[in-house]
């Protein structure tokens, strides 16, 4: 069957499509930004669509000749959100009966059936659910809680509240009954939901075997992980608002997506039934466990093998044009530019650059950096801490702690966007290219773009800081390089020494 993804570049958008390939279906995947699939590894395997749900006549070239259409878009922050949803579900309901499209999967919420008292969000989740049950493509929509996998914002906030706070203070929320799912039964399911019969048009509870409380999830991670034993102190009061502020400073998940978590579990999310069995078989190795789940997910993030992250969507559209691009339209801009010479090797020096962020740091005052990043995160944006996906490898669309990366050409630019908080817009563009002779030239360009009056005195208040920022950053760059040669050159001179003779 021919599948057409929407919210490919998302976590799990980005590991479905994988999946339906290795099933045997053709995939064509609609995003807004054909460049963030660029450098995923089945991107020669798909076809790609330019567009959005919102935009009927890009819907419209997305579902012709589709069988199945996977809806997997959601939005979690920004003022009209609901309505967003809400629009774009009716449009895609609508393009789809029009062009012929067979069956509609959707991914939903798991919800208590009195629906009087959800969250903004876990009701926007399942109205967009009603709407394709109510319009006239069949729909399959398949209702989901916790989802456990390595990169899921569910998991990532698990894993940081229980591993970084050995006592801490719970609301009631935590002792609500949930249902967690593993993401490889999740995405069992998604893949199966295509073959269902095309007439039938109902929603599906699908959970993990086991029925759990966020505290009991939190003691038995721990004892998965190897740590000591959690002290909990119950408090009486239900605090959703007070929580996604904890959970913004201790986990590397923003306010703007804890605090929908987090309101879907004031309820209790439980499997009231599981019908899906009746049309779809179990994995062969049968649904996992949460110890199973958990020890899965936890074998990926340590083994740097997480396919996609939570932070891989991006809410915003694709980027302005830099004020040095050709289409560049008028405006102020200011920038910060750094070139350095270096005896190292083109190839050595995009090593360093291509590894910049995350644990491995940005070569320069990490105590600034750390306090620009919790700054941001006080302000509702999302720091230092979301880091990266691989420790050495970049994609584009990657988010790197507060930047995204904007454009990859490997060996030669990488050109980040920054996410964080500003009174403006913000690039770093890192580019390596040779030297005449021998050796490289490093060159570093910030750029910022001020919006109004506080825009202006941002750029003039953090100026001064710059020389150790800017300058310290390239500098170390290249001191890093070379001094990767140099190791490089001893440990092949020892290898020669102890060599046959």
């Amino acid at each position: 069957m021919l599948c057409l993804v929407t919210g490919a570049t998302g976590y799990i958008g980005g590991r479905l499509v994988p999946r339906l390939l290795a099933d045997g279906h053709r995939v064509r995947c609609l995003v807004r930004d054909p460049d963030k699939l660029r450098d995923v590894p089945w991107a020669d395997q798909i076809e790609v669509v330019r567009g959005d749900v919102l935009d009927p006549g890009s819907m419209r070239a997305a579902c012709h000749g589709v069988d199945v259409l996977y809806y997997l878009v959601h939005s979690m922050s920004g003022t009209g959100f609901a309505e967003r949803d809400r629009r774009g579900a009716s449009e895609t309901s609508r393009v789809a009966a029009e062009v012929g499209v067979s069956r509609i999967v959707y991914l939903g919420g798991l919800h208590p059936a009195d629906r009087s008292e959800l969250s903004e969000h876990l009701g926007s989740r399942v109205e967009v659910g009603d709407i394709f049950l109510s319009g006239p493509v069949p729909a399959v929509v398949l209702q989901a809680a916790v989802v456990l996998g390595s990169g899921s914002a569910s998991f990532e906030m698990l894993r940081y509240l229980t591993e970084r706070l050995p006592v801490m203070v719970t609301p009631r929320w935590v002792r609500n009954r949930v249902q967690p799912i593993a993401i490889r039964d999740l995405l069992h399911y998604l893949v199966r939901a295509a073959e269902i019969s095309e007439s039938l048009n109902r929603t599906f509870d699908i959970g993990g075997p086991e029925v759990l409380t966020y505290e009991r999830m939190m003691r038995r991670y721990a004892a998965v992980a190897g740590l000591p034993r959690r002290v909990m102190l119950p408090v009486s009061v239900l605090s959703p608002r007070l929580s996604s502020h904890w959970i913004n400073i201790v986990t590397p998940v923003p306010k703007s997506i804890g605090a929908p978590l987090i309101d879907s579990l004031v309820h209790e999310a439980v499997c009231t039934e599981h019908d899906i069995d009746d049309y779809v078989a179990e994995p062969e190795q049968g649904l996992l466990s949460y110890e199973q789940a958990v020890r899965l997910a936890l074998a990926r993030v340590r083994g740097g093998q997480v396919d996609t992250r939570w932070s891989d969507a991006s809410g915003k559209n694709p980027s302005d044009p830099l004020p040095s691009d050709p289409q560049w339209a008028g405006g102020s801009a200011y920038r910060d530019v750094r070139v350095r010479r270096t005896s190292a090797a083109p190839e050595t020096v995009w090593r360093v650059v291509e590894s910049i962020g995350g644990s491995n740091g940005w070569y320069s005052m990490p105590l600034a950096w750390a306090a620009r990043g919790w700054v941001d995160r006080l302000a509702g944006g999302v720091g230092l801490r979301r880091g990266r996906r691989d420790a050495h490898e970049l994609r584009t669309g990657d988010a790197l702690d507060w930047w995204r990366v904007e454009q990859l050409d490997s060996g030669r630019l990488l050109r980040l966007r920054a996410e964080m908080k500003l009174p403006g817009r913000a690039w770093l563009e890192l580019g390596v290219h040779p030297d005449t002779g021998s050796g490289s030239v490093y060159r570093q360009r910030a750029v910022f773009v001020p919006r109004g009056l506080s825009g202006h005195l941002y750029w003039w208040a953090v100026a001064p800081f710059h020389g150790a920022v800017f300058g310290g950053m390239a500098r170390n760059i290249v001191r890093e390089a070379e001094q990767s040669t140099g190791r490089h050159r001893a440990a092949a001179g020892s290898s020669e020494d102890h060599g046959p003779g």
